[in-house]
């Protein structure tokens, strides 16, 4: 192996709160926690060529941050992935998801998981395909017993891939502290590696009036504004700021997250967000930090989010009280030190505020479990799942033919922290089988997508986690599916197929050869393929063969299909 072992001393000691939640929300960190008792953990380069990144850690996803950090791989597969120290393989899976996952737990207080592999190596692949064909399944787990695998620093444990959820060959590794479970960015294990020497860029900035407390511009909704804005910005009252920014590094065009942002208003520090750990459970949080791409400098009541840390007192929330301007300066600096700033000033204005109008019913509130009860509608959000107070936009309306009627909670989602149970009514109940109802939610557009759900005494149950626009659709429409270039399966030695669904999507599949199971799998989830690599140990070569594929989709419709080559 070309690179040696890399020493970083634990600079990063991870700000925990202790004791310093005040209304539900993070205030000031009052204490340093070290996690592991640890004074320096030693990690080698997971590859022996120069180390470039797609992603790092934290950044914005969809209702999740990224957890670790993605290695490209020069756009190939099958680069060999070393083990970063010494310890044991904990963990070998195959899932849709993240594709082929091993997971290391490292003697130095770390684990990993190595994600999006291609295959595993040595023993641990013929273990796999072996419980692959017991199980009949794609997807499999295996735990091992801490002594079965151990792995030393630089040892090769897995080939990279593309598999799973993935855009494009590369490795993404997440790094645990063992002793808080948290996640953790494993970029300053590999700060000497590293070439960056460009800070992060603004790219727009925000301003949110809280409701019936502040006014930007004259209105009282939220308005976004260039980094330099050429007119001027008037508010009054309570606002809250945020801010579009990434980091870069030297020679890529990729975009990454911003590690911290710094706000101060009038010289003195109001907000700062760091993104160096989460714990799995954070995760959801993004959704209240977050507004699209922008960053919120100030938390709401109902986020625990242990990266944001509010130092004014008010949650980060900025009072313009006064006729006068005030200075604000954001600083965005990256996990390296290189730092830049953005300046604007928000001009005091006094503007009549209007209180908020609603009905009580439809006011729910972030510290209460809250109840809303319409005819063929009872939703149930218990607390804690609200990031702060929603004043709903209630509506319903009749589509003639629909199987319910279309019950929009609020005109935009409001992310929820987790799943509260909702049962809409069925208005037209048509069908013998009720397996084939599902809860659909409805996009602005009029889209519908499913949800899932299940049939109960005339009512359609199901956990929701948004609240959105949300009906009851039918599916008795059974899956698609089409081979792909069937003439090339014998040359080739492989199978490909793709399963299609227009309504629930694809729930299971199976498929055999000349009678016997066959291991098809979804190598890639993006594609969606269903792939089965032909082994001479399965399927006898010579011949004519015969391919039999049954999909399943999410309300039980099924196809099944043949399909011949010789191979």
């Amino acid at each position: 192996m070309n690179c040696k072992n890399i020493k970083y001393p634990i600079l990063f000691s991870f700000l925990f709160f202790a004791g310093s939640i005040q209304g539900g929300y993070a205030q000031e960190a009052s204490e340093v926690e070290t996690g592991p008792d640890i004074e320096q953990a030693s990690f080698t380069l997971p590859f022996d060529f120069p180390i470039v990144f797609s992603g790092n850690f934290g950044e914005i996803r969809s209702n999740h941050f990224h957890g670790g950090l993605d290695f490209k791989t020069g756009g190939a597969i099958g680069k060999p992935v070393h083990a970063l120290a010494d310890g044991h393989i904990s963990r070998i899976r195959v899932t849709h998801g993240s594709g082929y996952v091993l997971d290391v737990d490292y003697d130095n207080g770390y684990s990993t998981i190595n994600r999006h592999l291609s295959a595993f190596v040595g023993d641990i692949a013929r273990r796999v395909k072996d419980l692959q064909y017991e199980q009949e399944s794609w997807e499999v787990e295996i735990t091992p017993e801490p002594g079965e695998y151990p792995v030393k620093a630089g040892q090769v444990i897995a080939l990279s891939g593309n598999t799973g959820y993935s855009f494009g060959p590369h490795l993404h590794l997440d790094m645990i502290e063992s002793a808080t479970g948290d996640y953790v960015d494993p970029l300053p294990f590999f700060m000497e590696k590293v070439k960056d020497n460009i800070a992060p860029r603004a790219e727009g900035i925000i301003l949110f009036p809280q409701p019936g407390k502040g006014v930007v511009n004259g209105k009282q909704i939220h308005r976004t504004f260039p980094v330099n804005p050429t007119r001027p910005i008037t508010a009054w009252g309570l606002i809250g700021a945020g801010i579009r920014a990434y980091d870069h590094m030297d020679g890529v065009g990729n975009r990454y997250g911003v590690h911290t942002v710094i706000l101060e208003v009038d010289g003195e520090e109001v907000f700062r967000s760091v993104v160096d750990r989460f714990a799995y459970e954070e995760n959801r949080y993004i959704n209240s930090w977050t507004h699209g791409q922008y960053m919120k400098s100030f938390i709401e009541p109902g986020n625990r989010l242990r990266m944001l840390h509010a130092s004014n007192g008010n949650r980060g929330l900025v009072e313009i009280n006064e006729e006068r301007p005030y200075r604000f300066v954001y600083t965005l600096s990256d996990a390296l030190g290189n730092t830049s700033k953005v300046h604007f000033t928000v001009q005091g204005k006094n503007t009549e505020i209007h209180p908020v109008e609603h009905r009580e019913k439809y006011a729910f509130k972030w510290d209460r479990t809250n109840y809303l009860q319409e005819p063929g509608l009872e939703l149930v959000v218990p607390r804690g799942m609200l990031y702060d107070d929603v004043w709903l936009d209630y509506s319903v309306r009749a589509d003639s033919g629909d199987v319910a009627f279309t019950y929009q909670l609020h005109n935009k989602r409001v992310p929820l922290h987790g799943a509260c149970e909702m049962r809409i009514g069925l208005r037209r109940d048509r069908l013998e089988d009720k397996s084939k109802y599902y809860v659909a939610g409805v996009t602005a557009r009029g889209g519908k997508y499913s949800i899932g759900g299940t049939y109960e005494d005339g009512f359609m149950k199901v956990r929701i986690r948004d609240l959105g626009t949300y009906t009851v659709a039918v599916d008795t429409v059974p899956p698609e599916i089409i081979p792909l270039n069937p003439g090339q399966w014998g040359r080739t030695g492989r199978i490909t197929l793709k399963a299609k669904d227009k309504e629930t999507g694809i729930n299971s599949y199976r498929g055999t050869i000349d009678g016997k199971y066959a291991l098809f799998g979804k190598p890639n989830s993006i594609s969606g393929n269903l792939v089965c690599e032909l082994d001479p140990k399965h399927v006898k070569k010579g011949g004519r063969h015969t391919v039999e594929m049954t999909v399943t989709d999410g309300r039980g419709n099924r196809t099944t299909e043949e399909f011949h080559f010789v191979w």
